[in-house]
């Protein structure tokens, strides 16, 4: 215990360094395959999180000629998140439970080189939150990384398939698992938690390409556990407003027990706020320790400044009465350095949540001006774009007027002008909440192109009644605390897709859809952006103004990610579909009561009418 204690230490250290040197990539070979755009060699395509093609084959003019190339059938119901790797002739297709893997041979009529079936205990469905779900996998020296559901990280070799190595990162038993797709970024290997509806104490950490733990960032708790060092924030303002409460009577009635501490107490460096902002009464005998924040979405890096970007999700329990206080590191954007995993920056998008607005969407990298800028989707219905070096907050704005638990972000703290309207409190029914808790967009991520400057979002556009009710804490048993329903928001729809201007954060045009957007966006050089829904349409729209340019309809709901390849001189689109996560898991299980499913199943119950169920994952793929 001493040692690691030294170890991380020096760690933190070492990570003060105002300049970082950049290290060499051992996964060179990956590096080369996301130069070449004829490949999709990372979950988003690159290391930008952009999601954006070169790709010109496929244009505007013959779009509309588009028909399905190829399918391939997983043999797997339930949702299907993600999208496929594709290394040269080589494609690389996951499943959700049980994370199977396909090695697929473009060259031969997709022919099945190798095949990877996890043996996974069958209980670990039972603590998965929101379905049986794969985001996909990582690629990087010579090897294909899985991070599987019950926690265990494998790497396999890309040309056999044999296991080379596994780490066991989070134990089911406990309620912890994981969703991600692992993302190899130069020497490292990314992967996170899924967990915070049990009551776990969530993290990201880096592997090395060989297997062993390089670091660990924990979203709550202490800073040396946090990995927080003393030059966080240094170029920012938000140390200084961050908020904490004070017990006034010691019990914790709703009402006015606890009232906010002026903030000028709390001076730049405040250290471990991680702990001091999860104040608890004595009735609840858990807090940062139990604080939640998983870690399961989609991860950009800037190799200029080493930097990693990536979400924290919501504080355990959704009573936020048993939390009082802001419950940092959750709902929070980090930006750490690859190397040793200390925090350069970081802002809280929703302090003391009340609405399980998961921080945990994608951060998406582009330049515009000679800077780089971080841009983020935050469940909480706001979209905010920081300087990505040193975290200086440039935008944030509500990506649709429906948004009503805040008026706005100040502008200076990041802090969220909340509405007293929109509070929760414990055995009372808040009605009329917007967004629901799956936020204006959940893990479906957005796209990015450098030609048209634009931001590409799917967006739910879904409001809920919300409920905290008396929740105790059991090693490995749901810890939620909250009743919801969920019903289609003031436009009548459930839905959208819009572009917005990352720089303003303004929309640009907006299309409704009749239910959430739930699928992954891309955008090519031809300006030409696709996404897919949970009615089984994929569509290609104009990336300029919106107008629907193509659609076919395939087997099932889409909540996977469209992607992009070219293979035998031809360009190739596809998509991953099998309807589930959030919005249709009670559909794949049967569940009709609309506080089912966290609410899903009362505000999704017309997806029956479109889809079989449980969803059968296939993959379609598309060319001229």
């Amino acid at each position: 215990m001493k040692i690691n204690k030294i170890k991380l230490a020096l760690g933190l250290v070492a990570g003060l360094s105002v300049a970082m040197p950049m290290i060499a990539s051992a996964a060179a070979d990956q590096e080369k395959a996301i130069a070449n755009p004829d490949n999709w060699a990372a979950p988003r395509g690159d290391y930008s999180n952009q999601a954006y093609s070169k790709l010109t084959q496929i244009n505007q003019g013959n779009v509309k000629n588009l028909k399905a190339a190829w399918t391939f059938a997983t043999g797997v119901n339930r949702g299907h998140e993600g999208s496929p790797v594709v290394i040269g002739n080589m494609m690389y297709v996951h499943t959700a439970f049980p994370n199977n893997i396909y090695a697929l041979d473009l060259n031969d009529n997709q022919k099945i080189v190798w095949s990877y079936f996890p043996k996974q205990d069958p209980s670990v469905q039972a603590v998965l939150c929101c379905d049986n779900v794969s985001r996909g996998l990582g690629y990087g020296d010579g090897k294909i990384f899985l991070q599987q559901n019950d926690g265990t990280l494998v790497a396999l070799d890309a040309k056999s398939g044999k296991k080379i190595w596994d780490a066991k990162i989070t134990d089911p038993k406990v309620g912890a698992t994981n969703t991600n797709a692992p993302h190899v970024i130069k020497d490292k290997v990314l992967t996170g938690c899924s967990g915070a509806e049990f009551g776990v104490r969530c993290f990201i950490a880096a592997y090395t390409l060989d297997g062993k733990l390089a670091w660990k960032a924990y979203s709550t708790g202490p800073d040396a556990e946090v990995l927080i060092g003393k030059d966080f924030n240094k170029d920012t303002p938000l140390y200084s407003a961050l908020s904490v409460y004070e017990d006034v009577n010691g019990g914790n009635k709703q009402g006015g027990s606890f009232k906010k501490v002026d903030t000028a107490k709390l001076k730049g460096g405040e250290k471990d706020l991680g702990v001091k902002t999860w104040l608890k009464p004595q009735a609840v005998k858990d807090g940062w320790q139990h604080g939640g924040g998983s870690v399961w979405g989609w991860w950009p890096y800037d190799p200029k400044t080493n930097l990693v970007y990536y979400g924290t999700g919501n504080p355990s329990v959704w009573n936020p009465d048993v939390r009082p206080g802001d419950n940092k590191w959750s709902m929070t954007v980090f930006a750490r350095d690859l190397n040793t995993g200390v925090a350069r920056w970081g802002m809280q998008m929703t302090p003391h949540d009340e609405w399980d607005y998961d921080g945990i969407n994608e951060v998406i990298l582009f330049d515009n001006g000679g800077k780089t800028y971080a841009w983020h989707h935050d469940r909480n219905g706001f979209a905010y774009t920081w300087q990505a070096d040193n975290g200086v907050l440039v935008a944030a704005e509500k990506v649709h007027p429906f948004v009503n638990w805040a008026t706005d972000i100040d502008m200076k703290s990041g802090v969220p002008n909340k509405l007293a309207t929109a509070s929760t409190h414990q055995d009372y029914n808040a009605k009329g909440v917007c967004p629901a808790a799956l936020g204006t967009k959940d893990q479906q991520p957005a796209s990015y192109s450098p030609k048209t400057g634009l931001i590409y979002s799917p967006l739910n556009h879904v409001c809920m009644t919300y409920e905290p009710v008396e929740s105790k804490y059991v090693a490995g048993q749901p810890w939620v605390g909250a009743t919801l329903t969920m019903f289609a928001g003031p436009d009548g729809v459930m839905g959208g897709f819009a572009a917005y201007d990352p720089m303003t954060n303004k929309k640009a045009w907006y299309n409704k859809e009749k239910f959430s957007a739930w699928g992954g966006s891309l955008n090519t050089a031809s300006d030409l952006v696709f996404y897919g829904t949970l009615d089984r349409w994929f569509k290609a729209l104009d990336a300029k103004t919106g107008k629907e340019l193509w659609k076919f309809q395939v087997g099932s709901g889409v909540i996977g990610n469209a992607f992009t390849y070219t293979n035998g001189g031809k360009q190739h689109v596809g998509v991953l579909s099998g309807i589930g996560g959030w919005a249709g898991v009670a559909m794949n299980l049967g569940l009709t009561n609309p506080t089912d499913a966290l609410g899903a199943a009362g505000g999704y119950a017309e997806l029956t009418k479109y889809n079989a169920a449980p969803g059968g994952g296939a993959l379609t793929v598309f060319s001229l």
